[in-house]
């Protein structure tokens, strides 16, 4: 990007040059014609300039906008991945299966508490003298629902694996498995899906983001198959919610 505008830049600078030389050394029945068609070529290279940089000033926002409506929906299926292991101890590569656990699925809700008791054998085995030992009980206290504690009377959980912006009729990846013993799961999309009507060098140049403040790499993802860890490949400029 930053090339072309050098190069129409430079080819701008060059055509005043070539104003000025003929302004000085091309006869005077020829120089209007010259002139006229030079300053169009300025005119005409200043607003390709013009609309390369807001071009892509455009593109970035478009990208912010787009890439929040995906976030939301990467958050909707972490959430719902770790419901599913907490219950289940496992994540799914299914979003049908994911869909069928949270309108089915409960948690539930439990509290620990310390009895006393006597020890019987102890206390035989010390002439009957009474020997006590600690228990720890779990009582079973109530029953909530996954779909009401993370999405309440929201129905949004039945279409997040849809990429929301992008494609038409996009589907999120949707991977688990085992990472050394430990469940892990990813759910990503390609940038080029969620941008697909830009300009391919715009977008070319979006996949090769490595910054602080963008989404590094060609994907826009939540979880990973590589390490432990639930987290999206987002900055807080795009969700607080990682």
């Amino acid at each position: 990007m930053l090339n072309i505008i050098i190069a129409i830049v430079a080819v701008i600078l060059l055509t005043i040059g070539i104003v000025w030389v003929i302004d000085k050394f091309v006869p005077k029945k020829a120089k209007p014609f010259i002139t006229i068609a030079l300053w169009l070529l300025i005119v005409f290279l200043g607003y390709k300039t013009f609309m390369s940089v807001y071009g892509e000033i455009q593109f970035n926002q478009l990208k912010e906008k787009r890439y929040n409506q995906v976030i939301k929906n990467l958050i909707d299926i972490r959430n719902a991945q770790v419901a599913h292991k907490v219950i289940t101890g496992k994540f799914t590569d299914n979003f049908d299966d994911l869909v069928k656990f949270i309108d089915t699925a409960e948690y539930t809700i439990t509290q620990r508490r310390d009895s006393t008791v006597l020890d019987v054998e102890r206390t035989k085995l010390f002439g009957g003298v009474e020997t006590f030992k600690t228990l720890v009980l779990v009582d079973t206290l109530d029953f909530v629902s996954v779909k009401d504690s993370l999405f309440k009377t929201s129905t949004r959980y039945k279409t997040m694996m849809s990429v929301p912006v992008g494609a038409e009729g996009a589907k999120f990846e949707l991977k688990a498995g085992m990472l050394d013993s430990i469940p892990v799961f990813e759910a990503s999309v390609r940038k080029e899906v969620v941008l697909f009507d830009q300009e391919k060098y715009l977008i070319k140049k979006e996949e090769q983001v490595v910054s602080v403040d963008g989404v590094n790499g060609p994907t826009i993802k939540v979880g990973s198959m590589d390490e432990v860890n639930t987290t999206g490949n987002w900055p807080k400029n795009f969700s607080k919610e990682q």
